[in-house]
This record gives C-alpha cells, sequence and structure tokens, in this order.
C-alpha cells in the first residue's frame, strides 16, 4: 500500500528542516566545524526544495519546474561541500554553481520542461555527480579524516546509487499523478521521498559523529602536547613510555634512557630573557627529535628538562645518539657558538630493569653526574655510589673502646 503522496511531502519538508536546524545549532553551540554550517545548509536547501516542488500548480512553473530543482541541486551540492571541508580542503564554489547553472541552461532548449522524462534523467545525472564527488572527497582523504568514516561513506554510496539508478530506469511522474496515488512512477515517487528523508537523517547523525570524534581526539592530543615546543608533555611521555616499555620486555628488547637537562637555563633567562630561553627549549626539542627514530619517545618533562626513551637501544647505541644531540645543541648559533649546552643521564634496561620510574631515577643520577663533571657532557648510570668503609681504629691512631 502506497503512502500518501501529500504527507511525505509534508514530512519530508519537516524532517529536512528540523534536521538542518538541529545540525546548525549543534555548530552554533561550540563544536565550530564549518563541516555542520555546510551541511545544515544542505539539509534547509532541500526543505526549501520540496516545498517549492509541492507549489506545482498553485504558483507559476518556473517556481516548481525551475528554482526548485535550482535549489535542490544546490542542496546536492552543499554536501559534497560539506564532504570536502571535512577532508581539509576548501570549498569549490564553480563546482557549486555548476549544476544548477546546467539545469538553468538546458532550460532555454525549447520543450525542456514539457519532456518529463528527460528533467528526471537530468536532475538524477546531476544530483549522482554531486553524490559520486561526495564519495571521492570521502576516499581520498581518508587517511587525514581521523574519524569513523565508513558509516558516512556507505551512506552516501546507497544513496547515489538509488539517484543513478533513476537516471536509466525511472521516466517520472507528474505531481498531479502523484498527488492522486495513480500512474506508473508513483510508487518509485514515494520510495525516493522516503529515502530522502532517511538519509538526511543518517548524514547528519553520521557526519555529527564524525566532527565530535574528531574533536576530542584533537583535544586529547593537545592535553598530551607541550603548547610551548609541540612534542609530548610529562603525560604523554609517561603514558607512551610505559607502553613502549612493555612492548620492548615482551621482546625480550633492552631500552635507553636519556634524560636530558639544559645547563645553566636560569642564568640564560635571566641575561637574555625568557623570549630566548623558550627559543632554546623549542631548538633543543628540534634538535632531539632529528636525532631520533620514529618509535622512540621523547618528551617535556619539566621546566629544562626533557627525556627521550629509546625502543631496542643497548646502552653504547644510546650513547652515540646522547652524544650526537648534546653537540649539535651545543653548535647552534641562537645566541654565540657555544653559549648553549646541555647534560645529559643515560640508564639502561639491559639489567633488565623494565620499570620507568626506576629508569628516571637511575638517569637522574647519571644527570647530577655530568652536571658535577662539568655540564655540556653525557654520563652513563654507574650503580649506586656505595658508603665509605668504616676505618679501624689504627688508622686513625684512636683508642678502641673498651669492652
Amino acid at each position: 500500500m502506497l503512502l500518501s503522496i501529500p504527507t511525505l511531502l509534508l514530512v519530508a519538508i519537516f524532517i529536512f528542516s528540523l534536521m538542518g536546524l538541529l545540525t546548525l545549532h549543534a555548530w552554533s553551540r561550540g563544536v565550530r566545524e564549518q563541516t555542520l554550517g555546510y551541511l545544515g545548509g544542505m539539509l534547509l536547501l532541500a526543505a526549501l526544495g520540496v516545498a517549492l516542488i509541492s507549489l506545482r500548480g498553485l504558483a507559476p512553473n518556473f517556481i516548481a519546474l525551475v528554482l526548485a530543482n535550482v535549489v535542490l541541486l544546490l542542496s546536492a551540492a552543499m554536501n559534497w561541500t560539506a564532504m570536502r571541508v571535512f577532508g581539509g580542503r576548501a570549498p569549490h564554489w564553480p563546482g557549486i554553481f555548476a549544476g544548477p547553472l546546467l539545469w538553468l541552461l538546458w532550460g532555454v532548449i525549447p520543450g525542456f520542461y514539457d519532456d518529463l522524462g528527460l528533467r528526471v534523467t537530468l536532475y538524477s545525472l546531476l544530483a549522482t555527480c554531486y553524490g559520486v564527488l561526495s564519495v571521492f572527497e570521502l576516499w581520498r582523504n581518508r587517511q587525514r579524516l581521523e574519524a569513523a568514516y565508513l558509516p558516512a561513506l556507505l551512506l552516501i554510496l546507497v544513496h547515489t546509487g538509488f539517484y543513478a539508478v533513476r537516471t536509466l530506469a525511472d521516466h517520472g511522474v507528474s505531481l498531479e499523478q502523484a498527488m492522486a496515488s495513480n500512474g506508473r512512477g508513483t510508487a518509485f515517487f514515494s520510495f525516493m521521498l522516503f529515502e530522502s528523508m532517511l538519509y538526511a537523517i543518517g548524514i547528519a547523525y553520521v557526519t555529527l559523529a564524525m566532527v565530535r570524534e574528531r574533536a576530542e581526539l584533537k583535544f586529547k592530543a593537545a592535553a598530551y602536547a607541550d603548547p610551548l615546543t609541540g612534542i609530548g608533555n610529562r603525560r604523554a611521555f609517561l603514558s607512551h613510555g610505559e607502553r613502549l616499555l612493555a612492548e620492548c620486555k615482551r621482546r625480550g628488547e633492552p631500552v635507553t634512557l636519556l634524560l636530558c637537562d639544559l645547563d645553566n637555563f636560569k642564568r640564560l633567562n635571566d641575561s637574555y630573557g625568557h623570549q630566548t630561553g623558550d627559543q632554546a627549549l623549542v631548538a633543543f626539542s628540534q634538535v632531539a627529535s632529528q636525532r631520533i627514530r620514529q618509535e622512540d619517545v621523547l618528551g617535556r618533562i619539566g621546566g629544562e628538562e626533557f627525556a627521550c626513551l629509546l625502543a631496542n637501544t643497548d646502552e653504547h647505541s644510546a650513547r652515540l645518539v646522547a652524544q650526537r644531540i648534546c653537540d649539535s645543541f651545543h653548535a647552534l648559533p641562537l645566541l654565540a657558538p657555544g653559549l648553549l649546552s646541555v647534560s645529559i643521564g643515560i640508564a639502561s634496561s639491559q639489567a633488565g630493569e623494565h620499570d620507568l620510574a626506576r629508569l628516571l631515577s637511575m638517569a637522574d643520577h647519571a644527570l647530577y653526574a655530568a652536571k658535577d663533571q662539568g655540564r655540556n657532557r653525557v654520563q652513563v648510570y654507574q650503580g649506586p655510589v656505595s658508603a665509605p668503609a668504616p676505618t679501624s681504629p689504627a688508622a686513625t691512631n684512636q683508642p678502641a673502646p673498651a669492652e
């Protein structure tokens, strides 16, 4: 049994308007993502287009045959633009207006608006093109979307496939026949309205989910990043470092920790200003990042203190890395060659030590030893300093205590 076409048209206008307003509301309430703005515009344009089509017979044909389809094609273009913007690309304004302009140009051909089948074929073909472009935008940007894009991709594919089938199989039905629920294409017209409503609800939901997922990932990344240098902060280092240690312990691989502290940093700030001190911190983070591998973990864990966990690296190899970092930073011409220096303490897990807190403590002892020996140097942890052995009374020329 067919649903009432007038009822479907009214419900479609209501759903498109509601979903469009809700999407724009989400965009305005803090999730300042342009994707939601374009998607909300798409849904409101769809509501306007369906409303104009519903005026067939009550208003001039220009409104229902020309203006309505131009608005609906703009709606399809906004759908493509929303996916394009979500992928990090700017709106393509010539492409947005290409479909509506083609519709207007075809309208100049005599008899175009009298041929229902030709109008349906052209509109469906243009809508299919915009759908294919939407799928293309999601697919080519999939590596940097940082969100689960497959639901949106499948939804757009199904919607585009519907219009591709319509291009070949549907010859259209006049609105008068559809309203009267008779005519060969009435069933397809009903299904088209129903499918469009489901698509509007689905695409609004999955797009909002993608936007929120990516926003949450950005907030999480910001919480784990040092705002000055851009590398991981203490929280990120401890979290990623524990994971790296667990993996290396499972595989039986050594891990070595470098604990780095910029020398005389307070004096640098006092003499040259905090801006110069910030430049020194950024410069060191860049030097250290360039000397380690992608799988290693680097973080700023204190004011001028950095830590680097080298995966599958023994003590000898780690010392070479640390020396390259030390030499490269010392040679930077930020102030004058030689004014910048860093001391580095090294602690290795080769002895079976895969506890991050313990490694940090060991490297800290080595770091202080490097500072005591003149700074601008690399020092390997040598074990705890043993207390001096007690001397005998004879050696100190003191009488022995009476028993």
